[in-house]
Parts: C-alpha cells; structure tokens; sequence
C-alpha cells in the first residue's frame, strides 16, 4: 500500500547542508502519463550542491540557477535528486498497468518540446521538478527506462544515471568525436569522467585521462589509453607528445576550466599539419574555475572550435539505454549512504580523498538494507 506521506530531503533555499531538511512529505500521485515510482538509489550528482549554493550564474556576480528557458524553475522548497532508479508502483491514466513492478532508469531531463534531436533548454528532475531524494517519485512514463538486467544491483544502475552519462555523450556527439581519434577527457576521475573514457571505447575513439598518478590503474582499466598526472602542467604538452608519437589530440573534453583552458589548446595545436580535423573544445564543467584567460587570435587562427554542452537529448537518452542494457558499459559505483545521512553524504563528497573514482548514491532509508548496505560508506554501520 502506497503511504499518504513520505520521508524526503527538501532543499528550502540557496546555501550550505543546513538548507537540507530531512523530513515528510506528502507522497505525489501520478498525473496522466506518468507513472510512481518507489525510489530505491539516487545517484548523487555535483550539480546538485552547485543548484544549492547558486553556482550557476549566466550573468556575472549572480547568484542563482540557471534559468536558460527565460524564468527560475528551481523553486523552493524543492526535492533534489536526478539519477533516479526505482520500481513502479502506480500509472496515471494512459499508462498501461503491465508497467507496476517494473525496474527502471530516468532520463532526467525537463524538455521543454516533443524534438529528439536538440534540447536547448535545459532543466532536469530535482531542479525544475521534484527528485529522487525521497521515497517516491511521479515522472513522465516515456522518460522512465526499464533495465531488467538481473547481474547489476539498483545502485549500479543509479551509477550509470543520465546526469553524467548523456551529458558526455553530448559532449563526444558535440564535437563529432570518430572512431580512431584522441581525446583527452579532463576530470577523469569523476562520474562525467569515467563516463567519457567508456564511451569514448564504445564509439572507437582513444581516451586519454587527466588525473593524478594514485588513480592510473583504475582509469586504465576502465578503459584509458594512458594517464596523465595533472599536477604538473608546465609539463603537459610534452608529456602528451610523449605519450600520442608527437601527435596532438583531435578534442578535448573538458570539465576543468580555470587557467587549465590554455594548456588543453596547447595539446590540440602544437602540430597542425598532423591534424585532419578542426581542434575542438568540449566544455561541460569549470571545477578549475569559471574564468579562463585565452588569446582569441589562438581561437580564430587555430580554428579552435569551443562547444558548451548542457545536458543531451531524447536521441542521446535513447542511446545510452540501449548501451546500458547490453551491458556495454559498467558502473563505477564508488559508494552509498542512506538518505537521512545526505549532510553525510555532501560531507565526503567534498573532502573526498584521492581514493575517489566514480559515484556515490543515495538510498531512501527504508531501502537501505537491500540497495544501499552492501556499499556504504558510513563509518559505524
């Protein structure tokens, strides 16, 4: 029987953990299309404290979320939480009820139209629209993925959630990354990271990893050509001829910013005549900082192409599901806490250690023995 209340995370304004609230709520009902589902992991993305802190300016000194489509979404108090993965336990009218019990994956997105091919205002579930940091969930039924495969655990799958998986693929499909061609993929260690260097192999590309040395052998295995230590970027573009035979990367994938922007051109143009395509920059993140300080005669004379990418589309979404129901790519699944233990959660994040490689999920409390214990990272449990 499904409960008139429920136990959330409410998100009741912009700043620190304390704006995390750990309370009831009323549990939401499904509208016409759309189906209930009973969360059992939530993959935990960065978006999600950037939203709280209003990181996401697109004017300078403004603090706020980004409002691309004319008017804030995030309004509060708001259910954080975009990778949702749960079970289906009630249809709005026009759902076909075959779909109750059914083990699924959102596609997080908001889309503000019926197109496949572009979305170009983005906004997503736990922003625009309540998440999956609760106990239950309403989503459109069209966006909500059935992934039956019995060997991968809820959790596993909340680690391959769309937050980070279409929005790499929208930064390869951006550039027209092809098969055979280098790219650096910035931040590798994170859940855009690991995503890229697996889709990177999927779709035949090379994948060279930005990291530090501590995490080598995690990144090759997932997939790397090679990794280069980031701490030592006086160094780089040697380092990347040594490691390409003096070739430069066809692209980069960059999630980093800051005062690294330079260096990452640098390895697309040190040898033009051993390019056959334009250098392209795919920027998804600025974790390095938000301002970066370029020649644009580098820009213009190197024919340096430089690509925002926010989120993806229906096609990409599509994509990713059938990648992930063959079992093309894998988890990286880095640990769970419950869902009343989130300041817990943020906590770590933040101060993670240099241990850290792919993504943490949060568990409704009432799961956590089935879907969260078997990877918890809470100390005492």
């Amino acid at each position: 029987m499904i409960p008139n209340t429920m136990k959330a995370m409410v998100l009741v304004g912009h700043g620190g953990i304390d704006k995390l609230e750990y309370t009831s709520v009323s549990t939401p009902s499904p509208s016409p299309g759309e189906v209930l589902v009973q969360v059992t992991a939530t993959a935990k993305n960065n978006t999600d404290r950037k939203a709280r802190e209003g990181l996401y300016p697109t004017k300078k000194g403004e603090t706020t979320s980004f409002q691309m489509g004319g008017k804030p979404t995030l309004i509060f108090p708001r259910i954080q939480g975009a990778d949702i993965v749960g079970h289906v336990v009630a249809v709005g009218e026009g759902v076909d009820r075959s779909r109750i019990g059914e083990r699924g994956l959102l596609d997080f997105n908001i889309y503000a139209d019926s197109r496949r091919d572009i979305n170009l205002t983005p906004d997503y579930y736990g922003h625009g629209a309540d998440g999956g940091y609760a106990e239950y969930v309403a989503v459109p039924s069209a966006q909500f993925h059935c992934i039956p495969n019995e060997n991968l655990g809820d959790a596993q799958i909340a680690a391959m959630g769309m937050c980070s998986y279409q929005t790499a693929l929208h930064m390869l499909t951006s550039a027209h990354v092809a098969s055979g061609e280098r790219v650096l993929v910035t931040g590798a260690s994170g859940g855009v990271g690991t995503a890229l260097i697996q889709l990177c192999r999927v779709m035949g590309a090379i994948p060279y990893a930005l990291s530090t040395v501590n995490k080598t052998a995690a990144l090759l295995e997932l997939g790397a050509e090679s990794v280069l230590d980031r701490s030592d970027m006086d160094s780089f573009v040697e380092r990347v001829k040594a490691q390409t035979g003096g070739k430069p990367f066809d692209a980069v994938m960059d999630l980093v910013g800051g005062t690294m922007t330079d260096c990452f051109i640098d390895a697309m143009i040190f040898n033009m005549n051993a390019r056959g395509t334009y250098p392209r920059l795919s920027i998804a993140g600025a974790s390095g900082g938000n301002i970066s300080e370029i020649l644009w005669t580098r820009i213009y004379l190197y024919q340096v192409q430089i690509l925002g990418v926010s989120h993806g589309t229906r096609e990409e979404a599509g994509q990713l599901v059938e990648w992930i129901r063959s079992e093309q790519l894998k988890p990286v699944l880095h640990g769970a806490f419950r869902l009343s233990r989130l300041h817990d959660a943020e906590r770590y994040f933040m101060n993670r250690d240099s241990n850290y490689l792919g993504k943490i999920v949060i568990v409704p409390d009432c799961q956590w023995e089935a879907h969260g214990k078997p990877w918890s990272l809470e100390s005492g449990v």
